[in-house]
């Protein structure tokens, strides 16, 4: 049973306000506010009492649109910014991801960097000594770890940022989007180094758009929304509340992208039977087949998510390309094919919708959605949205003699 000891970071009432200096109207307004010392100073409120408890390795997702203020509400758990009201406690050593490489100095070389931001973390001479092989392996920058800084391109700044990062093994890990930024590779290599941190008994906030990332590194998740907690509870629960919500938005908005344009998309889907032929009717227990082509402007492979809902609205089944290991195979310029097989269809007799979603190549935002429509012929007095295989009985035969016996028995 978990105890108070278990509270790593706790939040109640965290209210944070920042003064609105955007137009000259404002700044004039902030500063005889400040210097006659009014409470009617023009702010913009980022957060609004929120509430919030992380407890020892209970990892916690961070997910929200672009200026809900998730990013300011990781820098107040990382000591980074003060809030205006409320209360924050942290009772465990911290270290965050907050902006990568920001803290470098242009003028010196990696290596020199690795030294500064190691000292400016807390680490002494001698554990940098011992670390710092390690480190410049992780960077995986070659023989750039000994050239200023100020040459290097942006993704070798973030390598080193994280690699740097590594060195220190706090107790908890607050990261604001680190795995959006660099190539896959290093993205693989920063998920692999996060798995281990996790599994040694670390805590995570991620905050993330990728709810792929969400869901496998943590149990649950926060939606913070307009500066307050939307949802809190676990992550697959919060998730799918959110990517819903986004729907719905999309529908209002009623944007639909196209090839040519600046965001991938389905440019075109449709059901197949076993034979490859084109078909929207199949008897319970056949093969269907999908066949698309999706779109990409930066010519990257998207990953591509499916959802099976029944024809009034309710939700069956979905799964990310990424999650199976699959790449759509380039055919062309900016042109992907991908092909998805279910061998023995489980769904009972009714009408369905398959919805097809382009992402980015990341998996971080979906940008278009595709609707295929089926139907799923048999007789059955089946109950539910699927077949699942079943069998009554013990599985043991009972001899005739052992029968009579337990018929006489029961007379």
């Amino acid at each position: 049973m978990s105890g108070a000891d278990d509270v790593l970071v706790r939040l109640r009432g965290v209210t944070k306000d920042y003064p609105k200096v955007s137009t000259g109207g404002d700044r004039l307004r902030t500063l005889a506010a400040l210097l006659f010392r009014s409470a009617e100073m023009p702010h913009f409120r980022a957060l609004d009492h929120v509430d919030l408890e992380v407890r020892r390795g209970e990892s916690l997702g961070v997910i929200g649109e672009n200026g809900a203020g998730k990013s300011t509400l990781l820098k107040i758990m990382a000591g980074v910014v003060r809030p205006s009201a409320g209360e924050v406690a942290v009772n465990a050593r911290v270290g965050a991801l907050l902006e990568l490489g920001s803290g470098f100095h242009p003028e010196y070389t990696g290596r020199d960097n690795i030294h500064l931001s190691s000292a400016l973390m807390g680490l002494s001479r001698r554990e940098v000594a011992e670390k710092i092989d390690s480190i410049i392996a992780f960077a995986d920058i070659g023989q750039h770890i000994d050239e200023p800084i100020k040459h290097y391109s942006s993704g070798m700044v973030v390598r080193l940022g994280f690699a740097v990062a590594t060195a220190m093994r706090p107790e908890v890990l607050i990261t604001d989007e680190v795995l959006a930024v660099g190539d896959e590779s290093f993205q693989k290599k920063c998920i692999a180094w996060l798995e281990r941190y996790l599994a040694d008994g670390g805590t995570l906030m991620l905050c993330s758009h990728s709810m792929y990332h969400v869901q496998t590194l943590c149990p649950r998740a926060v939606w913070i929304h307009h500066g307050r907690v939307q949802q809190h509870g676990p992550s697959f629960d919060v998730t799918r509340e959110y990517i819903a919500y986004h729907e719905e938005k999309n529908a209002r908005e009623a944007w639909t992208p196209t090839a040519g344009g600046p965001a991938p998309c389905i440019v075109a889907a449709a059901t197949q039977d076993a034979a490859g032929g084109a078909c929207d009717s199949f008897r319970q227990g056949e093969a269907l087949i999908i066949e698309g082509e999706a779109y990409s402007p930066d010519d990257v492979a998207p990953v591509i998510l499916f959802g099976l809902v029944r024809v009034d609205g309710t939700s069956v089944y979905g799964s990310h390309s990424n999650d199976s290991g699959y790449v759509p195979p380039r055919i062309g310029p900016h042109r992907f094919s991908f092909r998805l097989r279910f061998d023995r269809l489980a769904l009972l007799p009714g009408k369905y919708k398959l919805r097809l979603h382009s992402l980015d190549p990341q998996g971080l935002r979906l940008f278009d959605t595709k609707e295929l429509r089926f139907v799923v012929r048999g007789e059955t007095r089946d109950y539910g949205l699927v077949a699942i295989e079943h069998r009554w009985g013990s599985g043991e035969r009972i001899s005739a003699g052992a029968a009579g016996t337990a018929a006489s028995e029961a007379t």
